[in-house]
């Protein structure tokens, strides 16, 4: 089943769009699955999980953190994650850098941005993206945006959310703070709605449940 979902979903979405496998919550075995079907991008939110999963999966996987990460367990995620893809504060982002500097390395990161309507959600206000750009951060480096929808049936909203972070990343990239060489990813969209995203300019989505079979929720 998860060959035939992968098989389904790489037939819609671009070559150039990265399909990152949101693995939370499911077991190596399934993992693997995935791996042998031809995919070698992962996601985790939890930093135990994505520690206790890496050695015992091929090292040619890229892992991305994907879920909030506390400034208590960046020493865990930098240098493990080829990708954090939420760094939603000022405060993080320094702590990522000195954690990446300690270890002598370059950590790349996604800001995560706050494009949905609902308080739950992490993330910079789009204002404040031109000056966390213009930080200095030798051993970080920003590669664009990341951004989640609000959970609406309303994909007009949906639309609009994804075309707004398209936007901004767009700004960003053109202007004088980041490397635009650097700064190429625009993620965006999930299982629910990475047709709408990928049509707004996605270039990376994170899928989970339209790969994997359904897991409970663990506390």
């Amino acid at each position: 089943m998860i060959a035939c979902n992968i098989k389904h979903l790489l037939q819609e979405i671009p070559q150039n769009v990265t399909l990152v496998a949101v693995s939370k919550f499911q077991p190596v075995s399934l993992i693997l699955e995935a791996y042998s079907a031809g995919l070698v991008v992962f996601g985790e939110s939890r930093s135990q999980e994505m520690i206790r999963k890496i050695p015992l999966l091929p090292q040619d996987i890229q892992w991305h953190f994907i879920g909030h990460l506390q400034t208590n367990k960046v020493k865990e995620v930098v240098g493990r994650a080829a990708m954090i893809q939420s760094a939603d504060s000022v405060r993080l982002l320094h702590a990522i850098q000195r954690e990446a500097s300690r270890k002598g390395i370059i950590q790349d990161v996604l800001l995560q941005v706050r494009i949905a309507r609902e308080e739950t959600k992490y993330g910079f206000m789009p204002s404040e993206l031109p000056g966390v750009c213009s930080l200095h951060l030798a051993n970080t480096r920003i590669c664009g945006l990341m951004g989640m929808a609000t959970l609406t049936e309303d994909k007009e909203q949906v639309r609009n959310e994804f075309r707004m972070l398209r936007r901004l990343f767009e700004t960003l990239r053109s202007g004088p703070d980041v490397d635009s060489s650097a700064f190429c990813h625009c993620s965006m969209g999930m299982s629910g709605d990475y047709q709408i995203a990928v049509e707004e300019g996605s270039t990376m989505v994170r899928i989970g449940s339209a790969i994997f079979p359904p897991r409970p929720q663990k506390p």
